[in-house]
């Protein structure tokens, strides 16, 4: 049986853990939004509706996108591909989370939904890879 010691006895210790990270991750950090907002290319139709709207260019693919097709991705990963250095509460260490997720607009890219899903997945494939090279 799986330990829960979170949530009055509803959640482990990794969803408590995502709880967190979820929580982190919306908050409002000006750097996320300037670096949309220099994605912007131009005033355009969006071919979903036929209404006008602001394009922003996706980093990856290079087509142009409405914003709400857009996601902000961080260049290097917040959870990095090899894990962090060193675990401490919760088995993060936060000061390096929190470095790795507020990082400035040079850190971040504005890339279209399908490409940035893409690039999570890649990301959890390597890690994955990486944990288990790492518990051999």
């Amino acid at each position: 049986m799986v330990e829960k010691p979170y949530a009055n006895g509803q959640w482990t210790l990794a969803r408590f853990r995502s709880f967190i990270m979820s929580a982190l991750r919306g908050a409002k950090w000006p750097a996320k939004y300037q670096a949309l907002r220099d994605a912007y290319i131009k005033t355009g139709v969006n071919p979903a509706t036929g209404r006008m709207c602001k394009l922003h260019k996706c980093k990856q693919c290079g087509n142009l996108f409405p914003q709400k097709d857009m996601a902000v991705d961080h260049i290097e990963p917040v959870v990095p591909i090899d894990g962090f250095d060193c675990e401490g509460f919760l088995g993060y260490n936060w000061d390096q989370v929190l470095r790795r997720l507020y990082v400035e607009t040079e850190g971040l890219q504005a890339l279209c939904k399908p490409c940035h899903k893409l690039k999570t997945a890649d990301e959890k494939k390597l890690r994955q890879i990486n944990k288990k090279s790492k518990s051999q």
